[in-house]
């Protein structure tokens, strides 16, 4: 029996190292807002830091904004960040419009911040901004290669 306890302990012993070296340890935390533009009518998006979904938007008119907290990997004071997603809008005419929107960028020492998710230009550029310090994020022009194309 003694040898049974010993073989288990050691199993266990090696997940939880396992475990340890698998997550990552989390250093701060920032909040990011998304919201519905007076136009859109939907919008489904997801946001990546550091090459990793950390979270998905899913907004429409009952529930045209929300904030997350987005924890941070220790050992890391700059992170990389991607947005992608799909922005539905109403034209003037009445018809419904659908948009890819991504775009990328860092973040410097975003910890204790809140950032906003922002389009522009149409929906052409989709970024994220700290309203009270320009410097912590750093947007980077044009599509994230990140971000895949809708395949349904």
């Amino acid at each position: 029996m003694k040898c049974v306890v010993s073989i288990l302990g050691g199993a266990v012993v090696g997940a939880l190292g396992l475990a340890t070296m698998v997550s990552p340890a989390f250093a701060g935390t920032f909040d990011v807002t998304d919201g519905c533009a007076s136009d859109e009518i939907s919008e489904v998006s997801r946001l990546y830091v550091d090459e990793r979904l950390v979270t998905t938007f899913r907004l429409d008119p009952r529930h045209a904004e929300h904030t997350v907290s987005i924890e941070t990997a220790s050992g890391r004071i700059n992170h990389s960040y991607a947005l992608c997603g799909e922005i539905t809008i109403r034209l003037p005419s009445g018809k419904t419009e659908t948009h890819e929107v991504s775009g990328e960028g860092v973040l410097h020492a975003p910890d204790g911040h809140h950032l906003v998710a922002l389009g522009a230009n149409n929906f052409t550029e989709f970024y994220l901004d700290d309203p009270d310090d320009p410097d912590v994020v750093e947007h980077h022009p044009g599509r994230s290669s990140l971000c895949a194309a809708p395949t349904s």
